[in-house]
């Protein structure tokens, strides 16, 4: 291949604005070009691994990404800090697989959270409950997990004994693109070795004292597992809502449904009469800290919403006066 050849390939690591470029023949380091940086008006505007891309290579063999091909779908959470801004996880993805262990990690309202931000990628969520071999109830949080999200997929599955790991395997399609999220030490990587029945990605012992997996991945990668490609990914401590606010029913549809029987069609389920919200908390069909969830979610996304268009009027207006 030579400079001028434009080549399109995927982004399969990304290393800060260093990428691995990876075509159906080889792997190239790349860097995006001047001209690409100059024009870039947010994080949304580079490459991310899963990303499609055009380069070219050099002579000493690293190649310049020329132009990032459009995306189909795009998974992103709020960066951590004060600073508001996107921060994008990857892209051109079909199925997100929400990984949670049993015993000390199971947190429904962490999944509620994860659940909300895979709906708004457009791409199909999949619950997977890791290390169901470790505890004798994995039926019952399975029955948890799908009342708490309910027509999402539940997946109990044990990647050392393989309990349940071909019938993940048999959900995901042919040459689909799967990420899997969630927390650190929940077996992430040993899940992707699982499904590849090989070790491709690096992982470490279980700590005897808390039965949690040390954390291993320290970025974002895309491996290709036979007819599958898979981005394992780092453990997040935060996930902040960056959208989603058009999905808050597809999480919270018992909610959605309750509501809509409200005497008030403007009903704020507080103090007002005849709202089912509110009846279902008392009888106990609704939990309680499950609508203090939707909530807290509800009111994080419009803040979001809020702070977004602030810092997009801010931006504006610097733009404006650079140009003047």
């Amino acid at each position: 291949m030579n400079q001028t050849t434009i080549t399109t390939g995927r982004v399969t690591a990304q290393f800060q604005h260093m990428y691995t470029v990876t075509t159906e023949n080889a792997a190239y380091t790349c860097s995006v070009t001047g001209k690409f940086r100059h024009e870039a008006e947010s994080e949304r505007d580079y490459p991310v691994i899963g990303d499609f891309v055009e380069f070219t290579v050099r002579e000493h063999g690293q190649g310049v990404i020329r132009r990032l091909l459009e995306r189909r779908t795009v998974l992103s959470r709020a960066a951590a800090g004060n600073e508001t801004r996107e921060q994008l996880i990857c892209a051109n993805v079909d199925f997100i697989l929400i990984t949670m262990a049993c015993g000390h990690d199971f947190n429904l309202r962490r999944l509620e959270r994860y659940s909300l931000a895979a709906w708004e990628t457009g791409a199909t969520p999949f619950i997977v409950l890791t290390k169901s071999d470790q505890v004798d109830n994995a039926d019952a949080l399975v029955d948890e997990l799908t009342l708490t999200v309910p027509g999402v997929d539940v997946f109990p599955v044990s990647s050392v004994t393989g309990d349940g790991v071909e019938a993940l395997r048999s959900a995901l399609p042919s040459g689909s693109t799967i990420v899997l999220v969630g927390s650190s030490g929940v077996g992430k990587s040993t899940l992707t070795n699982a499904l590849a029945g090989t070790n491709v990605a690096e992982t470490q012992a279980v700590r005897e004292s808390d039965e949690r997996g040390k954390h291993t991945t320290t970025h974002r990668e895309l491996f290709r597992i036979d007819d599958l490609f898979v981005i394992d990914t780092p453990g997040m401590r935060e996930f902040g809502l960056w959208d989603g606010a058009d999905h808050l029913d597809d999480t919270f549809r018992d909610i959605e449904a309750l509501a809509e029987t409200c005497r008030f069609r403007d009903c704020s389920h507080g103090n007002e009469p005849g709202c089912a919200v509110r009846a279902a908390i008392t009888s106990g069909t609704l939990d309680a800290k499950r609508y203090q969830s939707f909530v807290k979610l509800e009111r994080e996304l419009r803040y979001a919403e809020k702070r977004q268009a602030e810092a997009a009027r801010l931006a504006e207006k610097k733009k404006r006066k650079t140009k003047a």
